[in-house]
């Protein structure tokens, strides 16, 4: 690390011996929380230390004061791939360690919420135990690596697949502090890994990430031109498949996405991902290193709001940025190909596998998995993975795919959702389907507003009005946040709702499901009552002069922002004469 000033982040990550710090002996010292400098290297072993809100205000009300520590755990799923053994291990945690729900992220890993300070270590062990990791799941290193999670036996599908494994093993730390804390076995002091077998005893060296890591988080996905579900221009580092004749031959490489912003620093902003080269499929992984390299030498390390990627290609301009990975990885990269993102899929429903079986795609409202008087969501998981044993893929829209099933258990599985009074995702409108929201309160400790306990009564009211437009089968995407920092992706959607204040949202309109074009604000602080009814003038004003095959967000990006706002106004000053 450079002897120019870093931030205080740098100089923990410096000082911790590849991550250990004093986490051991914090766990054993009885405070309900760790101290800042463990704060920030829990990150990258995979959990958060939060702060619930409710509970500390039930708490204050009760003449207690303080705050309300535990902990989410976040296990880390490369392309949302998991057996039903591993869901239902998932599960039990969540009733034996956690708040008794899980949840499914934007990002197709599975969180825990909830769990305290004196569990945490065996919540981490267990979830190894059945051959998952949360080591870099979370902190400054390659987070969970995203990829199509379709269960298609055709052979692309299962190259991007192996790709997006092939990247998260690569970029996995080496340190064995992980091991020494959460998985070594008391008895014979071995150190035992994720997926079997022992880690040699000395002190391993991080070939990639060296002593401070990266300068903040990196987010990779793999997916295709016609099915973009993954995203792939929101991402640090994309690889877009170019398939000819039904083959991979290579892939685009997208590099500087980032969805973060901090509002009062005007030197930030969300931004989508660049075309920057073609690259062979025998390239891809060490091209990933290259990037990553750059980013780990040249990122900023004084300012973390400034660190992500985005900003050093911002700052560089892409052909500097493109040269600087071409020294690294020794050879120059050819231009992109003309393959470039066309659509999108949710892969709700039933559909065919391609090899006499056949996987449903369960639509979970914002990766919520509970059992209440309402849903009983956990229950039926339950059933469904001890009666069938499905293959499990976490979708990045928050949901899951139930693979591998025998055609002739379709009624079985339905029936067992109605049971649970799981909705089916044929009886889901399409407003639902496409949508999702990040936790926020009261958890959260970046939130300033509620978005998973908000969004569904929104949607309620958005049903309706839709219903009487005659426009329930228009797919858009709706995405709501608690913060700026923008965690499901807010910034590219046709309708972003983004926490700007308690109960009020920046509303933007112009992106597209396709996710390769940036939303602009309409409006700013609009109260949550104030949503749907600030949206239904533009609706009637979509479905009154969109083109033949326009969307919502196209029809919002041809008509810009003030031709929208005159139109809102126009409807406002009707209503009231």
């Amino acid at each position: 690390m450079s002897e120019a000033k870093v931030s205080p982040v740098e100089t923990i990550k410096l000082e911790s011996n590849y991550l250990r710090g004093t986490i051991a002996q914090e766990l054993l010292d009885g405070n309900d929380g760790f101290s800042k400098a463990s704060v920030q290297l829990l990150k990258h072993h995979g959990t958060y230390q939060q702060d619930n809100r409710d509970a500390r205000s039930a708490a204050r009300k009760a003449g207690e004061s303080g705050k309300m520590h535990s902990f989410m755990v976040r296990t880390k799923v490369p392309g949302g791939k998991l057996t039903s053994r591993q869901l239902l291990a998932e599960l039990d945690l969540c009733d034996e360690l956690g708040d008794a729900t899980l949840r499914l992220t934007s990002r197709q890993a599975i969180q825990l919420h909830g769990v305290l300070k004196g569990n945490l270590r065996q919540a981490i062990h267990r979830i190894n135990q059945v051959q998952l990791t949360t080591l870099a799941a979370c902190g400054d290193v390659s987070r969970n690596v995203m990829g199509c999670p379709a269960p298609y036996k055709r052979p692309m599908y299962q190259q991007v697949q192996a790709l997006v494994e092939a990247l998260a093993g690569h970029f996995t730390p080496r340190t064995p502090a992980y091991h020494e804390l959460w998985i070594q076995d008391a008895d014979t002091g071995k150190r035992q890994l994720a997926g079997g077998g022992t880690a040699a005893a000395e002190e391993a060296v991080e070939p990639i990430y060296g002593k401070v890591y990266l300068p903040r988080k990196f987010k990779m996905a793999v997916g295709f031109a016609w099915d973009n579900c993954v995203d792939l221009y929101t991402h640090d580092l994309g690889f877009l498949a170019v398939v000819r004749d039904g083959t991979i031959t290579g892939y685009n490489v997208l590099a500087g996405g980032g969805q973060g912003t901090t509002p009062s620093n005007k030197s930030t902003f969300p931004a989508l991902a660049k075309r920057l080269a073609f690259v062979t499929p025998e390239q891809a992984v060490a091209i990933a290193e290259a990037v990553v390299k750059v980013q780990r030498d040249f990122g900023n390390r004084a300012d973390r709001k400034l660190a992500r990627m985005k900003y050093l290609i911002h700052n560089w301009g892409l052909d500097a940025f493109k040269r600087k990975v071409e020294e690294y990885y020794g050879a120059a990269l050819p231009a992109p190909e003309p393959d470039d993102v066309t659509g999108c899929h949710d892969h709700l429903g039933w559909d065919e596998q391609g090899d006499g079986k056949c996987f449903y795609g369960l639509n979970v409202e914002n990766g919520r998995v509970l059992d209440n008087d309402r849903i009983q969501l956990k229950s039926a998981l339950r059933e469904i993975c001890r009666r069938f044993d499905p293959g499990i893929r976490v979708t990045s829209y928050q949901s899951l795919l139930l693979t591998d099933l025998d055609p002739a258990v379709k009624g079985e599985l339905e029936e067992i959702l109605r049971r649970h009074r799981v909705r089916l995702s044929e009886d889901t409108s399409t407003v639902r389907r496409w949508s999702m929201a990040c936790v926020a309160l009261p958890t959260c400790g970046l939130a300033i507003t509620d978005s998973e306990r908000a969004l569904p009564e929104i949607l309620d009211q958005l049903e309706i009005e839709l219903a009487t437009l005659g426009l329930s089968r228009e797919a858009f995407t709706v995405r709501m946040t608690g913060c700026p920092n923008g965690c499901v992706r807010p910034y590219n959607c046709d309708l972003g709702l983004v926490g700007k204040a308690v109960g009020r949202y920046t509303l933007l309109l112009g992106g597209r499901l396709t996710g390769d074009r940036p939303n602009f604000i309409f409006q700013n602080m609009v109260p949550a009552a104030q949503i749907v009814p600030t949206l239904v003038p533009l609706l009637i004003y979509f479905r009154q002069e969109r083109l033949a095959g326009e969307s919502f967000g196209d029809f919002c990006h041809r008509k810009g922002k003030d031709d929208l706002l005159a139109r809102t106004e126009q409807a406002q000053a009707e209503s009231e004469s």
